[in-house]
């Protein structure tokens, strides 16, 4: 995106020209829908992030569309059309298809949203939007959260409409709203959330009369259903600039009404890290684990990255030596992740995911220069379980310390428990260690029924593997009976 402060002309040109390209390649689908739409009387527009992302270059396959047709009338046109249709938001004014098109030499799948002109607004005490129809474009634009976003092009001719001065915003690369924040705000407080979400987005700057509006509304986010606070969080959280975001959310004191445990480690001095606050060293841990990040970005290492010292505000000890200690930090952060992420609805999934990578945090330090022997190795692997990977990410990027020495020795070290742990894989199946008897053939060997013994030798049998390794049938038997005859003194 150029820079519009130093060429606003060529700033415009360029976001226009992107947008003919964009606008083009998916002519074929957008063109066809909205003569259907003006065969019937209706007008139709793409809309919104659609112009935003076309303006930007970067327009996917999902298009977003309004019109003045009501809810019925746009079912009834994109029936016949669509090769799928779905009514989820109908409530909400907004008709959702599927439809194939060819685009140039290769078939294409698009999935379109059209939703009819539309005003939102909150009742004081209510956590649900409710909507009215409109009659004309300017009515719906005037009530989009962003200027950025308050654009539509009307198909077929391609007339574009902005009047909220979207299209210079955008080539300022700044987050304005189209009447006051305030008035805004007041519409729809999760729109607080989408500045910081759009900022860690698109890297744009939010109008400082903006951040005023945020810091001044910031309890009216309190009667948004966590649900739609949790849908923003995962956006912003996935983008590409998270801490932009989140450092806007601190700074505006939304954070202490959704993610409190986020600004409070603020206050907190970390020794260790030699950082100016764990606050500044978990958003490095989480810029570091995005560097790691193979596969397109990673909910549950990002969360767990940004939330791994929580526990630290709750644990701090000063010394008698002037030090100041965490002890057991890792636990407690574990139980306040589980707290927080369940009242943001979280899947049980996730929470358990991320709550277990706290907690395993600081396992490698006990590590030092490789002191460990082959059963704590199989240990750290088998408590990591499925979250292996993600787990030797955070651990690297808990390291944030200055001093390249140290960093270079703590880098060292675990890419020796890697190796180490890589070795004992291809011995041991590491992955999916179980004792060497099942509980039938415990229960054959002991001559004993089901119940709560055969637990007990389960877990024997599985200290065992951990600290010996593989045993085979015969000893694991030997031992067992061994065990055994100890229980019945």
């Amino acid at each position: 995106m150029p820079n519009a402060n130093h060429d606003p002309s060529s700033a415009l040109s360029q976001v226009q020209q992107r947008a003919v390209s964009e606008l083009l390649r998916v002519s074929p689908v957008a063109d066809e829908l909205a003569r259907r739409f003006e065969e019937a009387g209706f007008t139709l527009a793409l809309v919104g992030g659609s112009v935003r992302d076309a303006l930007l270059g970067r327009l996917g396959n999902d298009l977003d569309f309004t019109t003045d047709a009501r809810p019925e009338d746009v079912l009834a046109l994109v029936r016949p059309w669509a090769d799928a249709v779905w009514e989820v938001g109908i409530a909400f004014g907004t008709v959702g298809c599927q439809k194939a098109a060819r685009v140039g030499e290769e078939e294409q799948s698009f999935q379109i949203e059209v939703t009819t002109y539309r005003s939102e607004a909150y009742d004081r005490s209510s956590r649900k939007p409710q909507v009215s129809y409109g009659d004309s474009i300017e009515e719906d634009l005037v009530r989009r959260d962003f200027t950025v976003n308050a654009m539509a092009v009307f198909l077929p001719e391609k007339r574009f409409v902005d009047p909220h001065g979207g299209l210079g915003d955008l080539a300022a690369e700044v987050l304005r709203t189209p009447g006051t924040p305030e008035a805004s705000f007041s519409d729809d407080p999760l729109r607080m959330l989408r500045a910081a979400r759009f900022a860690a987005q698109l890297d744009f700057e939010v109008a400082p009369e903006v951040v005023a509006a945020m810091t001044a509304m910031a309890e009216r986010i309190d009667i948004v259903s966590a649900e739609r606070v949790q849908g923003e969080l995962n956006k912003l959280l996935l983008s590409a600039h998270p801490v932009k975001g989140l450092r806007l959310l601190v700074d505006t004191g939304l954070a202490e009404r959704v993610l409190p445990e986020l600004p409070a480690l603020r206050l907190e001095s970390d020794e260790h890290h030699r950082h100016k606050d764990v606050y500044e060293h978990s958003l490095t841990v989480l810029e570091q684990a995005i560097d790691l990040e193979e596969d397109g970005p990673d909910l549950t290492l990002r969360i767990a990255a940004l939330l791994h010292d929580i526990g630290k505000p709750k644990t701090r000890r000063f010394e008698g030596d002037g030090r100041v200690s965490f002890h057991h930090h890792e636990i407690v952060g574990a139980k306040l992740v589980k707290k927080r992420l369940a009242a943001l609805k979280y899947s049980n999934e996730l929470i358990r995911d991320v709550s277990r990578l706290v907690e395993l945090h600081l396992r490698f330090h006990g590590y030092g220069t490789g002191e460990w022997t082959d059963s704590a190795v199989r240990r750290y692997v088998r408590d990591a379980g499925p979250l292996l990977t993600r787990l030797h990410k955070l651990t690297r990027s808990d390291c944030t310390t200055r001093n390249k020495r140290k960093a270079n020795a703590l880098a060292r070290a675990y890419d020796g428990l890697e190796q180490r742990i890589e070795e004992l894989q291809e011995q041991e199946e590491l992955d999916a260690i179980r004792p060497d008897l099942d509980g039938n053939e415990i229960m054959a060997l002991l001559d004993v029924s089901p119940g709560p013994v055969i637990g007990k030798a389960y877990a024997f049998l599985l200290d065992l593997r951990m600290e010996k390794g593989p045993l085979g049938k015969e000893a694991a038997g030997e031992a067992l009976k061994e065990w055994w005859s100890t229980q019945q003194q």
